[in-house]
């Protein structure tokens, strides 16, 4: 999570969550790219740019004049089925299209969406939906009326922001262009869809759920399909033009169990691909089931553990997720010109920051890593800027920042990173962050480091973290910049060679400058964690890739825990049998 709130990588259905897994592949990127002689252009597009041109030739005369003006159709279609111990909650299908005006006044270097002092930023503008029919005639007079609506905003904002300035102390880094001049780019590809039979899904569901009812542990299970094609068609005032579409399938198992003091016990996992050949079979979802099954049994019986400082080694998802949070939102280009935040990282570009062993990338233009989808893929982001790999931190010095169109003193354009939820102000944000390293171990090599640390600093164990729920951190500057990771499966490995020993209970805490110092090797595999992060503009799906790192000193601290008893009764079905004498 990230800013003054928490915000971090959640899970679609349930709370803060990333999951696992590289095959490079270009995104369409190049000033006036060549359309796809295939795809047809939507009359979507030829109806946006005419109320545009209309708009833009009256508006750009108004006092305070508009210089951009930027309309988004996203058009999505969504089947969802999910299902509980058993049985089937929900089976839908749906398509709407949701219009998106972009109206800003003044110039690119100070226009109405500019933030003085601690004023908060625009909450985004918000979406209308429009006919799923293609009627140029109903279509322009949506937008008309809308375009009026965020004009009339802009200009009042405008005049606040002139006043403002003129009694507020202005920072270097506020003195930065609010918009960044783009080149504009035109690309018309092929519109997606989607043909989901729902019934063998239903089916799934039902039968996924009610193999968890065979664990007297398990209180809860839920499973969740879920299958979306969305295009997005848009069109600015500085000639920009796209028709763009993606299609995303993903498969959730949650389940959830109570240990005897009251805390919550959760296990979830999830399943993404884009190809309908790739969708897993029976298999491999119940080899995940079983998994999970085991390991919310044995967590259900583990001890807490105590606060405790050591080594710890973190597998690579768990690392992934470490890295997001740690670093990758700190690393957000908007947060280095916002006087509110934190700005860990603003002064620090040609400064090392991590050991210098380590490399990081945000490349939005990778589809696959290792044979697994990849959710921080897209070909444009929501500001219209094409997909780049950008180098973020070089044999351990950072080099550059995730930029949106929110230019910085230095980094004066996108490369591609502004994104959003529907209905949100685009900012720079994580899409997929690649951890890479130089100084490499097998798991047998990292384990047996992992012992000598401990034994050097005289502790009776250490740490090793598989899996992680998600996390959140505080960039705001009114608050300590720390961080917290929520790990689901933890294991004590003790220096004198005991069997690891399965805990609960436990959270990750640290600063993120301290934190990341104390990595002193890296595996030599890694993995990948999809999931949803959430911030200031909403939920945007993501990746992080690692290989499994180990830490010299982390902190963890005990996790927070509900005060409910475990339900008096077992489950139905799971009553203890007596034998022998009267019942």
């Amino acid at each position: 999570m990230t800013n003054s709130s928490r915000s971090g990588l959640i899970s679609s259905f349930f709370a803060l969550i990333l999951l696992t897994s590289l095959t490079f592949c270009l995104a369409p990127g190049a000033k006036g790219a060549p359309p796809d002689v295939q795809a047809k252009r939507s009359p979507l597009l030829a109806a946006l740019q005419a109320e545009l041109e209309r708009s833009m030739k009256a508006l750009s005369a108004q006092d305070p004049p508009a210089y951009y003006l930027g309309y988004t159709i996203t058009d999505t279609q969504r089947v969802d089925v999910s299902g509980s111990n058993g049985a089937l909650l929900n089976s839908s299908e749906n398509r709407n299209r949701w219009l998106e005006v972009s109206v800003r006044t003044g110039s690119y270097n100070l226009d109405d969406t500019h933030k003085v002092g601690g004023r908060q930023m625009q909450e985004g503008s918000p979406v209308v939906a429009v006919p799923v029919d293609d009627d140029p005639d109903v279509l322009r007079r949506a937008v008309w009326l809308e375009t009026d609506k965020e004009y009339r905003a802009a200009e009042e904002a405008l005049i606040k922001i002139k006043t403002g300035k003129e009694v507020k102390v202005e920072t270097a880094e506020g003195n930065a262009p609010d918009f960044s001049r783009e080149q504009p780019h035109t690309y018309i590809g092929p519109q997606v869809s989607i043909a989901v039979d729902r019934t063998p899904w239903e089916a799934k569901v039902r039968a996924y759920t009610k193999a968890f009812r065979e664990s007297a542990a398990i209180i809860n299970s839920i499973v969740t399909f879920s299958a979306q094609a969305q295009n997005a068609f848009q069109v600015t005032s500085e000639g920009t033009q796209l028709q763009y579409g993606q299609i995303r399938y993903r498969l959730e198992l949650f389940i959830q169990g109570k240990a005897p003091d009251g805390m919550d016990i959760d296990r979830y996992y999830n399943f993404d691909w884009v190809d309908p050949k790739d969708t897993p079979d029976d298999k491999a979802v119940y080899t995940a089931e079983a998994t999970l099954r085991k390991e919310l049994e044995g967590l259900v019986a583990a001890p807490i553990n105590d606060p405790s400082v050591g080594p710890a080694l973190l597998t690579g998802r768990a690392a992934a997720v470490f890295f997001h949070e740690v670093f990758g939102h700190r690393a957000e280009g908007h947060r280095q010109k916002d006087v509110t935040e934190g700005q860990t990282f603003s002064k620090k570009v040609g400064e090392q920051i991590l050991p210098d062993f380590l490399s990081i990338t945000d490349d939005t233009t990778m589809k696959k890593l290792g044979g697994e989808d990849l959710l921080g893929y897209y070909q444009f982001d929501d500001e219209g800027v094409p997909a780049r790999r950008v180098t973020l931190v070089d044999h351990g010095v950072l080099k550059n920042f995730e930029m949106s169109r929110s230019a910085l003193v230095g980094f004066p354009h996108s490369n591609g990173h502004g994104r959003r939820q529907l209905g949100a102000t685009p900012v720079s944000r994580q899409g997929n962050l690649i951890v890479q390293s130089s100084k490499t171990m097998s798991n047998a090599q990292l384990r047996a480091k992992l012992i000598e640390l401990i034994k050097a600093q005289g502790k009776s164990f250490g740490l090793l973290i598989d899996d992680i729920a998600g996390g959140f951190t505080f960039t705001g500057r009114g608050q300590p910049q720390a961080f917290q990771v929520q790990p689901l499966v933890v294991y004590k490995v003790f220096a004198d060679g005991r069997t690891d020993e399965l805990v609960r209970g436990v959270d990750i805490v640290g600063t993120p400058l301290a934190a990341l110092t104390k990595i002193v090797a890296t595996g030599d595999t890694p993995e990948v964690f999809n999931g949803y992060c959430g911030a200031e503009s909403g939920s945007v799906p993501v990746a992080a890739a690692s290989p499994a790192i180990l830490i010299s000193e982390l902190e963890v601290q005990k996790k927070e825990s509900s005060t409910d008893r475990p339900p008096i009764l077992p489950p139905p079905a799971h009553d203890a049998v007596k034998t022998g004498g009267g019942q």
